[in-house]
């Protein structure tokens, strides 16, 4: 008589079978009910082209009709093409890899190109593709159209104070959940995983503070980890349930796929915009912009209050000519000075970090403009616009002397704010390049140090 065990060498036994059964019937009477939106992958990026010729054997030329945005050293991808394959050469209609396909492309096929190698254009739909490999990212997202019903089971807590850090924490709200293993396999061809966002009903929230809102406010929550329950593991030491970690889904570029899809309450109002928190957070951010440009409207440091007398060429305050009503060495007898008598203007101001302003000392008048004044008198101050930066002018007598050049700047983007921040790291200007066939090609002036110092074949 053979021994009892409830292992069979790697087989499912009629044991296992009965107990999954029940299991399944569990989850079946006392699961909640979860909608999953299934994560496809990545949406698909770079250039998508499909060959109009077929290759008659293996080689490095593909047929591929226009080819204008395709730029040498492109990276290419689709069935066939090797990894690391690269554009070396061009015309009108075909584009000449770096190395042999490995087998014949046909006709209709598609090919994906790149300018970036760390962002493939994959030509095909999976979980397992990566959007971004320098940044291990998948920030644009495809769902699967259809929503799948599901049940899964897990512990209701409440939100308690988290004591275990250095502080007094509020829990974030992160569930663990669990569901039949071959349900799930069986319902959505697969197990659950990152990246795959659920919407537990049971959790919708009918009273919301918002009297507005066009629909009562549902709850989801994003996959961010996955494995086998221990809870889950019968006698036969086969595993009946999956474990997910829950984490609460928020309006980001993650999950525009399934935000921006939803409307409710028969209304054109998406689900991305009703959770959104987009415009509260921008009036947030405008009222803060606003009072910073009120307390700082400028760069640098403001100087205007500051008095600065005229000095002599020794160093010393030069007083002549500044006659006031008050002066009492002054008389009406005295013939050096006349009406027209003005006072002596600084020959410079307060010098200091990002001081320059364009105003003159003492706040007296400035002219602007592309040219000097033709009848100056002593002590006016011009104001050239046509330099860059503004440079400050004084009329000496005998020449224009240079009294400072405009350092403050606006601090608000826009066409005032000549600061490094809004010249290069928002530079949205562009420039027309030419090819080695003559082809016109658009660029960026701003551009990555990656796309900047990119090696390129002599005759691109």
């Amino acid at each position: 008589m053979p021994r009892i065990s409830l292992w069979n060498d790697g087989r499912h036994s009629s044991n296992y079978k009965f107990m999954d059964r029940r299991i399944s019937e569990m989850y079946t009477m006392g699961g909640t009910g979860v909608m999953l939106h299934k994560y496809l992958g990545p949406s698909t990026s770079g250039t998508q082209l499909v060959t109009t010729a077929a290759q008659t054997a293996a080689g490095p030329t593909l047929t591929l009709g226009n080819t204008a945005n395709i730029a040498i050293g492109d990276a290419v991808y689709g069935m066939g093409v090797p990894a690391n394959t690269n554009v070396i050469a061009k015309d009108a209609t075909t584009i000449t890899l770096s190395q042999n396909t490995l087998q014949a492309v046909g006709i209709d096929v598609t090919i994906g190109i790149s300018a970036n190698a760390t962002q493939p254009a994959y030509t095909n739909q999976s979980e397992k593709n990566i959007q971004d490999l320098l940044l291990m990212e998948n920030r644009d997202r495809t769902y699967d159209s259809n929503v799948y019903q599901m049940r899964g089971i897990y512990q209701v807590a409440d939100q308690d104070f988290d004591l275990s850090q250095f502080g007094l924490f509020l829990s974030s709200g992160t569930l663990f959940m669990t569901f039949h293993y071959n349900d799930m396999v069986d319902m959505i061809g697969r197990k659950i995983m990152n990246g795959d966002v659920l919407e537990l009903q049971h959790l919708t929230d009918y009273d919301p503070l918002n009297n507005d809102l066009p629909a009562a406010l549902k709850r989801y929550f994003v996959v961010g980890d996955c494995s086998f329950a221990s809870e889950g593991f019968g006698p036969t030491w086969w595993p009946h349930t999956w474990r997910v970690k829950l984490n609460p889904l928020v309006d980001s570029q993650e999950y525009k796929d399934i935000l921006n899809k939803i409307t409710v309450g028969g209304t054109t109002t998406t689900l991305g915009q009703l959770m959104s928190t987009y415009n509260s957070t921008i009036a947030v951010n405008d009222a803060v912009i606003q009072q910073a440009q009120a307390d700082v409207p400028k760069s640098g440091y403001d100087v205007s209050s500051i008095y600065v007398f005229p000095l002599e060429p020794d160093g010393t305050v030069s007083l002549d000519g500044n006659v006031t009503a008050d002066t009492v060495s002054e008389d009406a007898s005295d013939n050096e000075d006349y009406a027209d008598t003005g006072v002596v203007t600084p020959d410079q101001t307060v010098a200091g970090y990002l001081t320059g302003d364009g105003l003159a000392p003492d706040g007296f008048p400035v002219v602007a403009g592309i040219q000097f004044p033709s009848q100056p008198n002593v002590g006016d101050y011009c104001l050239r616009t046509d330099y860059l930066p503004n440079r400050l002018f004084r009329w000496s007598g005998g020449r224009w002397a240079k009294v400072e050049d405009v350092q403050r700047t606006d601090l608000t983007l826009g066409a005032n704010n000549q600061t490094l921040r809004n010249t290069f790291t928002y530079n949205p200007n562009q420039y027309t390049t030419y090819d080695i066939t003559g082809n016109a090609v658009v660029r960026n002036e701003k551009q990555s140090l990656s796309n900047a110092l990119r090696p390129r074949a002599d005759n691109s």
